[in-house]
């Protein structure tokens, strides 16, 4: 099946960025959309990742649409399973399915400068034209595995821990777990009492704050299902609570001293063994990793038959991990805790703008964008959770609905104006960028760690480095004076350069400086 008419909007990813974008294209009228999506189910991250403990580190109430809360939320951190429920009743509530088109893994994307529409191709053969292709397909799904010399030659299972093999069974097992980030810290607990024996290979120990979790009752459900206004003042109130989180990330980093002397007595009330804690005490300051949270990760490193091992890991044999000393450790399952591909998830794509330009040449000196959605050279393209736009204190779906806002706003007034074309220009882009990596360097982010929030070369394109309500703010309202525009009778419209002190720049710097 190949398209003919072009489509008003492509969406792209079944997680909240894309079912959101969907949620509020029908809002504003717009049916002639469709929802592209690799797998055979929505969820995005909530549907790959099904390690055993796998949770959300933001509160239920917080972590989920603002228009959609969920009365009946278990607990306070909801669990993988409830999660991606949710993101199944929501798409059933808004009569999303006839939109989505399952199967539809996109591996390439052109613009067509004459017709000012996308071409899209997708691995099953099929190929859709689209005047705007809006790509939520978020940083969390392209497993990073690392590079071991003789990691093919293990002869045992071996996995990443969004692609969790269910088919083995872990009971009496000798488990190597290689990665103590967010994944591992739930993974570790989660099988510690059924394997034999459990070894965590950790290169960096991370600050671990104790987790706030707990069940909610029936009557407290009843409650927040009678009367919403007290689930949203729940909802609020977290809100609040995260967003002073980035005072002492930027502002008052003393406060985050106040925060490792929680996290250092989280270890201590757990870990009796000395030489255990030193393993397990981070030697880099609050912040600067993510932080992690988690009421049984210690005490599971504390039991007899898990051994945390510092020693760097120098290859993989045929029955397990040799370290960098030749210590042996043989294991009969290598599960690789390691993370994902963050920006590459679109850095590596087979995705061209106008003349043909690459996103990897675009973004050869880094994920250059404009709020994180347009980027110059990329006309009727606008990426949910793009560059600069993940947080290190509060809910995603917060920032992800504020992007929907602007690129909701965009499409509407590319419908009234008639515009065939929207391109950011490239000294916006560069004001923006300029504004971002400035305020970053104030930030507990650079001070001096290695971190996947990081480039190779020690620039960070995946934080927002400001309060999230100051994002929202800029996101209201799409400003055309930004972008280059055309209508499809005409060539693209001269523009003169942006005024050093217009209102994009006194909205950036007014806002970032308070943020």
């Amino acid at each position: 099946m190949k398209s003919v008419k072009a489509l008003e909007v492509a969406v792209i990813g079944t997680g909240f960025s894309g079912l959101g974008m969907a949620i509020r294209l029908k809002k504003d009228g717009v049916e002639d959309f469709a929802v592209f999506e690799k797998a055979a189910d929505v969820g995005g991250t909530w549907r790959e990742n099904t390690y055993p403990g796998c949770a959300c580190d933001v509160p239920s109430h917080l972590y989920s649409f603002s228009f959609e809360q969920n009365p009946d939320w278990t607990r306070a951190f909801a669990t993988q399973p409830e999660i991606h429920a949710y993101l199944k009743d929501v798409t059933r509530k808004h009569d999303l399915l006839p939109h989505i088109r399952y199967g539809h893994q996109l591996t390439a994307a052109s613009f067509d400068d004459e017709l000012c529409q996308w071409n899209l191709s997708f691995a099953n053969g099929n190929e859709v034209l689209a005047k705007n292709v809006v790509l939520g397909i978020g940083g969390l799904h392209i497993p990073q595995l690392p590079k071991f010399d003789g990691a093919d030659d293990f002869t045992g299972p071996a996995f990443h821990s969004a692609e969790w093999n269910h088919d083995i069974d872990l009971t009496g097992k000798k488990v190597a777990v290689i990665g103590t980030g967010a994944s591992a810290i739930q993974i570790i607990p989660a099988i510690a009492d059924k394997v034999e024996k459990l070894y965590s290979f950790q290169r960096t120990a991370p600050w671990v704050m104790p987790k706030p979790d707990r069940e909610y009752s029936e009557r407290e459900k009843a409650l927040f299902a009678k009367v919403p206004f007290v689930q949203n003042l729940s909802r609020d109130l977290i809100y609040n609570q995260h967003e002073v989180r980035f005072v002492a990330f930027r502002y008052a980093k003393p406060l985050l001293k106040g925060m490792e002397l929680v996290a250092r007595h989280n270890i201590n009330k757990s870990i009796k063994n000395r030489v255990l804690r030193r393993k397990v005490t981070p030697l880099f300051d609050m912040g600067c990793k993510r932080v992690l949270i988690s009421n049984d990760y210690y005490p599971a490193l504390a039991k007899p038959n898990v051994d945390v091992v510092t020693a760097r890991i120098d290859q993989v044999t045929e029955t397990g991990i040799k370290d960098s000393g030749g210590k042996q450790y043989d294991v009969d399952v290598i599960i690789y805790a390691t993370g994902f591909k963050t920006v590459d998830a679109i850095a590596n794509m087979n995705f061209s703008g106008r003349n043909g330009l690459k996103i990897q040449d675009a973004w050869k000196a880094g994920a250059e964008s404009y709020m994180g959605i347009h980027t110059a050279g990329f006309p009727n393209a606008y990426f949910l959770m793009g560059p600069n736009t993940g947080l290190g204190h509060n809910s995603m779906v917060y920032m992800i609905e504020s992007q929907i806002q602007y690129v909701a706003d965009a499409l509407k007034q590319a419908r009234k104006n008639q515009w065939s074309l929207v391109d950011v220009k490239p000294e916006a882009q560069r004001h923006f960028v300029g504004r971002i990596q400035g305020a970053m360097k104030s930030t507990v982010w650079a001070s001096g760690c290695q971190s996947w929030y990081l480039d190779d070369q020690g620039k960070n394109w995946t934080l927002w480095p400001g309060f999230t309500f100051a994002y929202r703010a800029m996101t209201r309202r799409f400003d055309p004076a930004v972008c280059e525009v055309k209508t499809s009778a005409e060539s693209p419209k001269k523009t003169v350069p942006i005024p050093k002190r217009n209102r994009l720049a006194r909205l950036t710097g007014s806002l970032l400086s308070a943020a």
